[in-house]
């Protein structure tokens, strides 16, 4: 492993806050309306829809055939806010289990609320998913073909306690 230069990375972190961040007041809108849908593979459409429907309590909401790939399945969940969780399947091509790469997923945060999180931690006890909680406010875990989920008890636009938007 390499050593890393910790005063160095911080003096960046600050350059690029005194170059770009913009306090909200000031700050530009954004050109984007929201996230339409963020896409991942899955192996299984069922296993899939089980998950994050049956245990996380995300609703399917459209399931049709992918426009780019015949035979294969593009379907949707309802994450709250109008955003929306998609999947596809790409039946014959052997793509093996997920890997985290340089410039691949590294987590997928999802904000619920604290009762909602307590309700879903208790499903993942009883369903015994593994997981690792942070700061009694983040549930980490992955899902079954292993992309890495949290669930974050704080209101969009803050994390824990700071705000980010």
């Amino acid at each position: 492993m390499t050593s890393i230069d910790l005063e160095a990375i911080n003096a960046e972190r600050e350059r690029i806050k005194e170059d770009f961040l913009q306090e909200a007041p000031d700050r530009p809108e954004s050109s984007a309306r929201g996230l339409h849908h963020f896409a991942l593979i899955c192996s299984d459409v069922r296993r899939t829809v089980e998950f994050y429907q049956g245990l996380l309590e995300f609703p399917l909401t459209e399931i049709f055939e992918n426009r780019d790939y015949k035979g294969s399945n593009h379907f949707f969940f309802d994450i709250g806010e109008g955003n929306l969780l998609a999947f596809f399947d790409l039946p014959g091509l052997d793509l093996g289990p997920y890997a985290e790469v340089l410039g691949g997923l590294h987590h997928l945060a999802i904000s619920v609320t604290k009762e909602k999180w307590d309700h879903l931690r208790a499903k993942l006890d009883d369903a015994g998913v593994e997981y690792l909680v942070e700061s009694e406010k983040s549930i980490y875990f992955r899902d079954p073909d292993g992309a890495r989920l949290e669930l974050l008890a704080d209101p969009l636009g803050e994390m824990y306690g700071t705000k980010v938007l």
